[in-house]
């Protein structure tokens, strides 16, 4: 008979084994795909340079928040449609500098690199 042979059941198992997990995999990467958002990233030697998409969200709906070299953007309560990242920079960022600009739904950041303040004392010698 066909059928009966032992193989040829355990290559099915195997083969839709297989199949299963590649779809598990390709869903986990869709799901990762739109989880990630598009970000640019440049810097000089004074500032770094963030580009973001944020469509469908207006400059009053979005919160830009920076702690250090940590910059969180998240959309505000009530807005049309919700985002969340943050992004850690190499060098703390001084806030009072840096500057957010929204136009046609892409969000630019200057984030004016902070200077490091030396903390050192000058004893004097008796």
């Amino acid at each position: 008979m066909f059928f009966a042979t032992q193989n040829q059941p355990q290559l099915r198992r195997h083969i839709y084994a297989n199949a299963g997990r590649t779809l598990e995999r390709f869903m986990e990467d869709a799901l990762r795909a739109t989880s990630n958002k598009p970000c640019a990233y440049t810097q000089d030697e004074t500032a770094f340079t963030l580009t973001l998409d944020v469509p469908g969200i207006t400059k009053e709906q979005l919160s830009i928040a920076i702690e250090g070299a940590l910059v969180r953007i998240s959309s505000r309560e009530g807005a049309t449609r919700r985002y969340g990242a943050a992004y850690e920079l190499p060098q703390d960022i001084d806030a009072a500098m840096s500057e957010a600009k929204l136009e046609n739904g892409v969000l630019t950041l200057k984030l004016v690199k902070r200077l490091p303040v030396s903390n050192a004392t000058e004893l004097t010698i008796q």
